[in-house]
């Protein structure tokens, strides 16, 4: 298991004057069904020690993610989810998606960031609208792109957290509604079962259509 992350460079934009500074992560980017979630924690200087389980949700399991929601919830100053649908997804591609589902978790913030660190190299939460049609998030926050920020940084693990385990949820309740596509297990990405089931059943609405899917074969 990867190390635990800390608060330095949280506390380094603290040093420089940002009160509040959020971590920002994405979960459900690369799954076939389902939506894409955007998870925000902000912490500030009085926050205490990060919760000892607290790692990057893809490294720790299912029951630790969940056993961490309340001392997470507890530990950061405001966090919130936002969520953008299969058919936003389809409609506006998935970088425009991710800042919808940004803007969703963004406008539900008692308290707003100051200064924003972002996992990954691209910053999309500030991507140039090249649409006329489109609009951008309207959000004007600084952003700090870090690699692996859901690793190293305590903030961006636990929206990180928060995020992946409000987004299986709904994919949990999706599978009772379509059991034949394993989502109580794989969440949406493309698990061998759920490959399968694709071409023998088809896609559903909670599909991203606008995806490469597996081509529906009848029986």
């Amino acid at each position: 298991m990867s190390g635990a992350p800390t608060l330095e460079l949280e506390k380094s934009l603290h040093a420089m004057g940002a009160r509040f500074v959020a971590g920002v992560d994405e979960v459900g980017r690369g799954a076939l069904a389902g939506p894409v979630s955007v998870g925000i924690a902000v912490v500030d200087a009085t926050v205490g020690d990060v919760p000892s389980a607290l790692r990057d949700s893809k490294v720790i399991s299912r029951l630790t993610r969940e056993r961490l929601i309340d001392p997470v919830s507890a530990w950061v100053i405001d966090s919130a989810i936002g969520h953008a649908s299969p058919q936003e997804i389809d409609e506006v591609g998935i970088v425009a998606a991710l800042r919808i589902a940004w803007t969703r978790a963004h406008e539900m913030l008692k308290t707003k960031p100051n200064h924003v660190i972002l996992d990954g190299k691209h910053n999309w939460i500030a991507e140039p609208e090249t649409d006329l049609f489109s609009a951008g998030s309207g959000i004007e926050v600084p952003v700090t792109m870090k690699i692996k920020a859901d690793a190293a940084c305590a903030s961006v693990a636990a929206a990180s957290v928060l995020a992946k385990v409000a987004r299986d949820a709904l994919m949990r309740e999706a599978a009772l509604l379509h059991p034949d596509y394993g989502w109580d297990g794989n969440v949406g990405y493309g698990s061998a079962g759920h490959m399968s089931a694709l071409t023998k059943f088809g896609a559903t609405t909670f599909h991203r259509r606008s995806w490469k899917l597996p081509e529906h074969i009848p029986q």
